[in-house]
């Protein structure tokens, strides 16, 4: 097999037509490529509105030898395919002393209790929330009503946080080991488009990735494995150093030889009883800040140069800058053609996210407009001091919003930002007087949101100088896409769950100093999205598996 890169051909082209692209490039005819495979499909705008498609690709061809020997100092055009698939380890030897047991179903959960099951072993999976299909009315209720349940929700239930996103499938994790491929192999697996192995930016949309959730759940069940939902764990059971048991929802407890922690970044009781027991962990730095929203149209045509691009569909952004306080600002969960959402999961408290569907059909583009914060931003010291930090605004953002999203015109927001930084880390009664409950509507476009919203003063949820760092960014971001700063874009808020406060610490056999405990993905701190959540639980179960045989 050889591999073929930068191979272009405009968008609507038949897969004839990328068979003779490829011979082209080969200088072959087309009949002497005999398989074909893409490896990878990416968007080339860089001449807009004369857009391409750029492919690398594998070919079977005739004389294979000779083809390759055209190419010589030219490896980057034209070379052989490597071929590596994903291996995982032999079962060790160890007898288990116990049940291996998961809590969570989130993406690290979910793939780690799924390989282990696919296995041989016979993971137990603890789920707090409910099986997606049911959450899925949950989380309807909740926009539609305002009905919060703290079980079951954005953040918590079967999928995980992720599951009520754009289902987006990029990672900047170095993998050498072939598990990415993995992921999104068993994706394919489960009901998603093939299109994510190669699509350059791949997604599934919320609503084929709750069908690829259950699908997967049902597989680990087959295989032996069980799944409980309604089940929180409450307390550890730890002897000599070793873990024991679990305590599930404060009366019923659970022998364990392993105990995966894929418990998710919003699970804050659960680091609370971790700590309480003197689990090692650290406050880590990330990021909060705003969701903003422009029409799709706009971004359509900085990007592509088509308010309509057919085919390509609704054009993505990825921006950063730095500001002058020097705190990165960037854009983070960038959704085209969605929605922002409540994703709150506590009373009394609002945060937001963004979600796209598998057709990204909404009229809006929106992300999270970002600014890394660090532990002396916190105003408390331990390791839960995120925690405190990212509750506090959340709490400002539900007293705004009067339990709905916040919503504000960025023209306003910019106004009062400029007018009270640095002066001041809260808007005075000056400006708040100055906006009226109604102000910001304009004539603008509407938010899209999922989720009762309120026209509000945005610019109170932020501590002031991650307000301006935003409004710096804003502006270096219009620089680099026409109409990004513009007046009408909309900002709600808080973004304040990007990441984990938290990182519970583990050693290089990913275990903590309790053995035979695994914290594992995002919440953990160990990764960040679906993909390298998704990836750390399989490192997981590669550990235990390498460790011990089967036997429970």
């Amino acid at each position: 097999m050889l591999r073929i890169n930068q191979v272009k051909i405009k968008p609507g082209h038949s897969d004839s037509d990328l068979q003779k692209a490829a011979a082209d490039v080969l200088r072959i005819p087309k009949q002497d490529i005999t398989a074909l495979k893409i490896v990878r499909q990416s968007i080339d705008a860089r001449k807009k509105p004369e857009v391409y498609y750029s492919y690398s690709l594998e070919a079977a061809v005739r004389e294979e030898g000779k083809v390759l020997g055209r190419f010589r100092g030219k490896e980057n055009l034209v070379c052989r395919a490597e071929q590596k698939a994903y291996v995982f380890p032999e079962p060790g030897q160890k007898r288990q002393e116990g049940p291996i047991v998961i809590v969570g179903t989130g993406p690290a959960g979910l793939f780690c209790g799924y390989f282990l099951a696919l296995h041989g072993y016979r993971p137990l999976l603890l789920e707090r929330g409910k099986p997606v299909e049911e959450r899925q009315g949950d989380v309807e209720a909740f926009w539609e009503t305002g009905r919060l349940d703290p079980e079951s929700n954005v953040q918590f239930g079967e999928g995980g946080a992720g599951t009520f996103s754009d289902g987006k499938l990029n990672t900047l994790v170095r993998d050498r080991e072939g598990r990415s491929r993995a992921v999104l192999e068993t994706f394919v697996k489960f009901g998603a488009s093939e299109r994510i192995c190669y699509d350059a930016k791949p997604h599934m949309g919320t609503d084929v990735l709750c069908g690829v959730v259950k699908a997967m759940r049902e597989e680990i069940i087959r295989l032996g494995g069980r799944v409980r939902f309604g089940s929180r764990v409450t307390e550890l059971e730890i002897t000599q150093g070793h873990i024991s048991g679990v305590m599930v929802n404060g009366e019923e407890k659970i022998a364990c030889g392993q105990l995966v922690l894929a418990i998710g970044h919003s699970a804050r009781d659960t680091f609370s009883m971790l700590h309480s027991m003197r689990i090692p962990m650290e406050a880590k730095a990330f990021a909060v800040g705003l969701r903003v929203e422009h029409p799709q149209s706009l971004i359509n045509e900085s990007q592509y140069g088509t308010a309509e691009p057919g085919e390509l569909g609704a054009a993505p952004y990825k921006l950063a800058a730095k500001a002058g306080s020097g705190r990165g600002v960037y854009s983070f969960c960038m959704c085209p053609g969605g929605y922002v959402v409540n994703a709150s999961s506590e009373p009394g408290c609002t945060a937001v996210n963004g979600m796209s569907y598998s057709g990204r059909e909404g009229s809006n583009a929106n992300s999270a407009i970002i600014v890394t914060v660090t532990p002396e931003d916190f105003g408390g010291e331990g390791p839960l001091a995120g925690i405190d930090f990212q509750r506090r605004l959340e709490k400002r953002a539900f007293e705004i919003g009067g339990g709905e999203i916040p919503v504000q015109r960025y023209g306003d927001f910019r106004r009062l930002v400029r007018k009270t930084f640095p002066f001041s880390r809260q808007n005075g009664p000056e400006e708040r007087a100055a906006l009226s409950p109604g102000a910001g509507e304009g004539d603008g476009f509407a938010p899209g949101c999922r989720g009762a919203y309120r026209w509000a003063d945005v610019s109170r949820i932020l501590p002031a100088e991650c307000n301006a760092a935003i409004v710096e960014g804003m502006e270096a971001f219009g620089r680099q896409i026409h109409g990004f700063d513009s007046p009408d874009a909309c900002l709600s808020g808080v973004e304040s769950r990007t990441s984990s406060p938290v990182r519970i610490l583990r050693d290089d056999s990913l275990q903590s100093v309790v053995k035979g405990l695994y914290p594992c993905g995002e919440g953990a701190g160990y990764a960040g999205g679906i993909m390298s959540a998704a990836m750390d639980g399989i490192r997981v179960a590669e550990k235990i598996a390498g460790e011990f045989a089967p036997g429970f």
